[in-house]
């Protein structure tokens, strides 16, 4: 059966507007946060507010989970806390889990199992086009699980972007992971580009401008090129979640064998951005770090 009501549990950046979009598209949403004021917002738009996760998991066909990491969204489906209980345990049987959050693969992994042991499906399917593309539900969508359940899920996933399934249960997260490592690299290499033409003497958004169009050309150097050069770092995405990506994608790359110099470098890029007190600024804010090490 499609899905036709979800319950959307956090309510931040990317789960505001995705939560608005199913609801203009007709969907029946509720929507649950951990401060329930930033959830209270939504009420204008058809969204019910409801204080207990648990209790909005219980009448939904599917449960969304768009948290901050792959510990919370264990904690919110398999635990009690301020959510109330755990979330799977109010889920009518043959409903929905969906995992939109960017988490582990080995997480989703397991959390597939535990959902597949009580008679509820499993989707993981992380998003790619930050706070913009969740505002004008153009994201990337990227689902790992069953072709049943990616079909149940497909129309609601349309609301709020272009899903693709890409796998079974944690191939949502691999996508996911790979996207990170081509965002994390490219906007480090537009930040020292900028910054390279800077120091030689152009006016870097005259720059960015010129290479637009060209072979060089992509939505990050339009977007956070252009933030770049404006000094624009308020958050579409966070840099410690660009960081917790990218460490993620390492620890996995570790367990294939795998020698991924150029993401590492990076990787080790963005901890030295966080730890300068960057963390809580747009994740293009690595220009501000490779800045601050080419001072003159």
């Amino acid at each position: 059966m499609v899905v036709r009501s979800l319950a959307i549990l956090g309510t931040g950046i990317m789960g505001a507007p995705m939560a608005r979009n199913l609801a203009k598209s007709g969907f029946r949403v509720s929507a649950w946060n951990r401060s329930v004021e930033k959830a209270r917002r939504l009420e204008t738009s058809g969204v019910e507010v409801v204080e207990s996760a648990a209790a909005a998991a219980g009448s939904a066909d599917a449960v969304v989970l768009m948290l901050s990491d792959g510990p919370t969204c264990d904690h919110v489906l398999f635990e009690t806390g301020e959510h109330g209980g755990p979330v799977l345990d109010a889920m009518a049987p043959g409903s929905l889990v969906v995992v939109m959050s960017s988490i582990p693969v080995e997480t989703a992994r397991n959390q597939a199992a535990r959902c597949a042991d009580a008679g509820i499906g499993f989707i993981d399917a992380p998003v790619s086009g930050g706070e913009n593309g969740a505002i004008e539900a153009t994201l990337a969508i990227m689902a790992g699980g069953s072709v049943a359940d990616f079909e149940r899920m497909e129309p609601a996933f349309r609301t709020m972007g272009r899903p693709t399934r890409v796998g079974e249960a944690g191939a949502g997260q691999l996508a996911k992971l790979a996207n990170q490592m081509i965002v994390g690299n490219t906007l480090a290499t537009i930040a020292e580009a900028l910054i390279f033409a800077e120091k030689g003497g152009a006016d870097p958004a005259s720059v960015r401008s010129a290479l637009l169009g060209g072979f060089a050309d992509s939505t990050l150097l339009q977007q956070h090129g252009l933030r770049m050069c404006e000094g624009n770092w308020e958050p579409g995405g966070f840099s410690r979640y660009q960081l917790k990506d990218l460490r993620t994608a390492m620890a996995f790359a570790k367990t294939r064998g795998l020698d991924l110099p150029v993401s590492a470098m990076v990787t080790a890029l963005y901890e030295d951005t966080v730890a300068a007190g960057h963390g809580d600024k747009d994740q293009s804010a690595v220009f501000l770090e490779l800045k601050d090490r080419n001072k003159t």
